[in-house]
């Protein structure tokens, strides 16, 4: 029997020496492996990427940047259902073993040696922790070097982290599908749900996910899908997360995905894409798609939603304008129309409310239209097409009338038409484009815009990218100049012709609008009426140097030229900047700076931003009301212009409204003022105008400048889109009176001539006067708290020689030299612009500006009279007319 001992002596030794072996290669592999493993001590401080949210003003959903959509939740805060499902579905056992179940790796290999050529999918074992691992510190290369590298990270990681703290990790991080990262995220994403308001149901599927999202999508894998979650739910029974009847009336749960609800969020693509522009460009990509930022916008979605129904429906009616041009597609034969149809693709800029069909059948009254298998067929009626005049000569002349719907369409073309209150319209795409700003006055804040026809068909931002001459948009610029410098809203400023010649037989001349000429008119009305002889005279006299400060300190342009037709707008401006600068006219002349964000937070909830910086010293001691006084604010906006010339223009704009090229807006019946603009051909055309708390900017024109077309001006074009949005935007709001600032005088004057009104004047207005200039007879004078008297009077109505200084000398007349005139003045005949000869400034080579000289001697008698000086250029915007109406 010693052979048995032997032998068993023998076993021994060979499994010890096995043993021992083994421990010796397992320690090589630890080791060996253990070498260059990364550093997860790095795990307790981790931020993972997270979504940036960007909000709306009234706190809902504007849009999302992530390269991960990832919400973090700590780990306390995530539901114990959601990690009882999770735990169920990848690791049990989770809380017990150490990092490496060694049961669950025995199970798997006898299920996968038991299941080998069966085809059957096979068997993991990886802990939560190892996915840990290797989601943040591995790669997804299936090797047995990850395998093991991963055991060991997880060892590792289970004495340096806590339990809850991996769960925390592994269930923000893990990807979901549908862009989802972490369960946060995906609540939102499937279930349009926070966390805290899933159903048992609901987060078993969520524990589906982690093995293959696409393999179970809700709807494409639907089966699949509620199989996993079935399945999922036995085995949260089974664990004793929740008993076998909680889980069959979860089975028993339809599975549905739920997409937001269209109140959830704001659509705002124009607005939402220059918020991102800014917030890449202040704290660049990795904070904006990683950062976790959470952004309060000054947007209102009540005004958006106002801005983008109103630019859509003046820059239609404007379209309708200009004719039907064609159908979007034609079917010789129409016996499959419907399957035809249905591979039809949708043009760009279709409307989402918009349906596309086909035209099966028409006769005098009607046109039958199909949609597609399964849909009833519905009669477009003859008014719904009334405007679909044959475009002819590029869209500027229209063809007859309509008085069939056999004149527009036939039989096989595929068009777009809405429903309009059980109607069906003809619709088509316009091919103009526009943009409209709405913003407070007194802070900036941009509180509506929508920069083109639709964001999907062209992203180009027409509010805030293009850049677009101005024209008589600018003109209120050129008058709170002369205003600044002393002039009254009565001066009269002479409306005859004036030329310039910008080089040896090319002269400039500007015309009105109209055509016309007329005299010597108050200053009020070149801006009410939009005279472009006025302002160009008018630039001419102050200096272009005057009017160029002015553009700068309002922010309209940054190089300005010391041209004279850019006082007629032939500069360039964008949509905001001008919307702006009209916004520090009505709020007195303070400096502000247009914004998108109010505020915006960074991941851990602390203020890196916030655009209101008025100091409140006494707020913080506000807890509660006690009768302290109410703290004190300060308003430490920069004063760029005096308050009083800035109120004189809004009052002159009020005019425009009143009297102007805006008074289609005179029935809103509340205070507006505003101004129009048009450019030549009528290439570009807008209106910015404001009540005393809100401005409205509005640009209509091609992106490819071309004429608009005959008649088509800012007042037809644009100012019909300010009057669509300030019609619902104020609708609940009472009607609040221009403030009139200290310093100023309200004098009823004839509105015609610019003098004191005496009884029995018809169109008497209260005029503006800064205190001390208003005409000097009290008992027309309403006084606004300033002592009146001792007014100054017009500077013109003393000359002897009529209106010299605004340049009589641009046509010829009967003249007297006068050589002790310090001006040079001129005499002329009864009614110089009747039967003018136009004459001609001369160059004066010294002069640094290039400009015209001013005549410092008089001209031969019988020769043209001496040009006063103007600068002149070569820049081919001098040409044309400038701003028109």
């Amino acid at each position: 029997m010693r052979w048995i001992g032997t032998l068993f002596l023998w076993l021994f030794s060979l499994g010890f020496l096995g043993l021992i072996a083994g421990i010796a290669f397992f320690g090589f592999v630890l080791s060996y492996y253990s070498k260059d493993l990364p550093d997860y001590s790095q795990l307790k401080n981790y931020e993972p990427p997270i979504v940036t949210r960007i909000y709306a003003g009234d706190g809902r959903l504007l849009a999302e940047y992530a390269k991960e959509k990832r919400i973090f939740v700590p780990v306390e805060i995530i539901p114990d259902t959601v990690k009882q499902a999770f735990l169920s579905a990848e690791d049990k056992n989770f809380y017990d073993h150490k990092g490496v179940d060694t049961f669950a790796v025995v199970r798997a290999v006898i299920t996968n040696l038991r299941n080998s050529g069966s085809g059957k999918r096979l068997v993991g074992a990886s802990t939560i922790t190892q996915q840990v691992a290797k989601n943040f510190l591995l790669t997804n290369e299936v090797s047995y070097e990850r395998k093991i590298k991963e055991a060991i990270l997880a060892l590792r990681m289970e004495k340096a982290l806590s339990k809850d703290q991996l769960l925390e990790l592994y269930l923000n991080e893990i990807f979901l599908g549908k862009r989802a990262y972490g369960v946060a995220a995906a609540a939102l994403t499937y279930f349009d749900k926070p966390l805290d308001e899933l159903t048992l149901s609901e987060a078993a599927y969520l524990a589906v996910l982690p093995k293959a999202p696409n393999n179970y999508h809700p709807i494409r894998n639907h089966d699949e899908a509620l199989a996993r979650r079935n399945w999922i739910l036995d085995r949260m029974a089974e664990d004793g997360h929740i008993t076998q009847g909680q889980a069959e009336l979860a089975k028993a749960t339809p599975l549905e995905m739920r997409k937001p609800a269209e109140d959830s969020h704001v659509s705002a693509p124009y607005f939402a894409e220059d918020v991102r522009r800014e917030l890449e460009k202040q704290y660049g990509p990795e904070s904006l798609y990683k950062g976790g930022l959470a952004v309060r916008t000054s947007l209102n979605p009540a005004f958006e939603d106002i801005a983008q129904r109103a630019l859509r429906e003046g820059l239609m009616e404007y379209d309708k304008r200009h004719g039907w041009r064609g159908a979007i597609e034609h079917f010789e034969d129409i016996q499959d129309w419907t399957a035809k149809l249905a591979k039809t693709k949708k043009p760009d800029g279709m409307l989402k409310n918009w349906r596309m069909g086909v035209v099966l059948k028409t006769d005098d009254e009607k046109a039958a239209i199909g949609f597609g298998a399964g849909e009833d067929k519905r009669n477009l009626m003859l008014e719904g097409l009334a405007w679909a005049r044959k475009c002819l000569q590029e869209c500027y002349a229209l063809g007859p009338e309509i008085t069939s719907p056999e004149q527009v369409l036939k039989t096989g073309d595929v068009i777009m038409v809405e429903d309009i209150e059980g109607k069906l319209v003809l619709r088509q795409i316009p091919k103009i484009q526009g943009a409209i700003i709405a913003l407070d006055p007194h802070t900036g804040r941009v509180l509506a815009m929508d920069g083109g026809w639709q964001h999907g068909s062209s992203v180009f931002n027409r509010a805030t990218q293009a850049q677009r001459q101005p024209g008589s948009a600018f003109k209120p610029f050129v008058y709170l100049a002369a205003l600044s410098e002393g002039f009254t809203p009565t001066t009269r400023v002479l409306d005859a012709p004036f030329v310039i010649e910008q080089a040896p037989g090319d002269f400039w001349r500007p015309t009105n609008y109209s055509g016309e000429f007329y005299g010597p008119t108050p200053l009020r009305v070149g801006i009410e009426k939009s005279r472009n002889l006025m302002t160009v005279r008018l630039a001419d006299h102050i200096g272009m140097d005057k009017v160029i400060d002015i553009a700068t300190r309002f922010g309209i342009a940054d190089d300005m030229k010391p041209f004279l037709s850019y006082a007629l707008g032939a500069g360039e401006t964008t949509l905001l900047r001008l919307t702006t600068a009209y916004a520090m006219l009505v709020n007195g002349g303070k400096k502000i700076t247009p914004t998108f964000i109010d505020r915006i937070q960074d991941r851990h909830g602390k203020t890196v931003f916030k655009h209101d910086q008025r100091p409140c010293p006494n707020c913080g001691t506000l807890i509660r009301w006690e009768g302290q006084s109410v703290p004190q604010i300060p308003d430490e906006r920069e004063q760029i212009v005096d308050e009083r010339s800035a109120y004189q223009v809004v009052s002159i704009m009020e005019g425009v409204v009143q009297r102007g090229t805006a008074r289609s807006l005179k029935d809103l019946n509340r205070p507006l003022a505003g101004k129009t603009g048009t450019t030549n051909k009528s290439k570009d055309t807008w209106f910015i105008g404001f009540s005393p708390d809100l401005v409205v900017g509005v640009f209509a024109g091609f992106d490819d400048p071309v004429s608009l077309g005959k008649r088509e001006t800012g007042s037809s074009v644009a100012a019909p889109i300010f009057k669509k949005f300030m019609e619902e935007a104020l609708k609940d709001t009472l009607p609040t009176p221009f403030r009139v600032p200290p310093g100023i005088k309200l004098v009823r004057v004839n509105a015609a001539t610019g003098r004191t009104a005496m009884p029995g004047d018809e169109n008497v207005i209260w005029e503006a006067f800064v205190a001390g200039t208003e005409p000097n007879l009290d008992e027309y004078v309403l006084d606004t708290g300033v002592i009146s008297g001792g007014g100054l009077n017009d500077p013109y109505e003393e000359d002897p020689y009529g209106y010299d200084q605004f340049g009589y000398g641009d046509y010829s007349g009967t003249y007297e030299e006068n050589n002790n005139d310090p001006q040079n003045s001129r005499s002329y005949d009864d009614s110089p612009y009747n039967g003018y000869t136009p004459s001609y400034g001369t160059h004066d080579s010294n002069d640094p500006l290039n400009s015209f000289s001013r005549g410092n001697t008089a001209p031969s008698t019988g020769g043209p009279a001496q040009q006063p000086a103007r600068p002149t250029t070569n820049d081919p915007a001098f040409t044309g007319t400038g701003g028109l109406y």
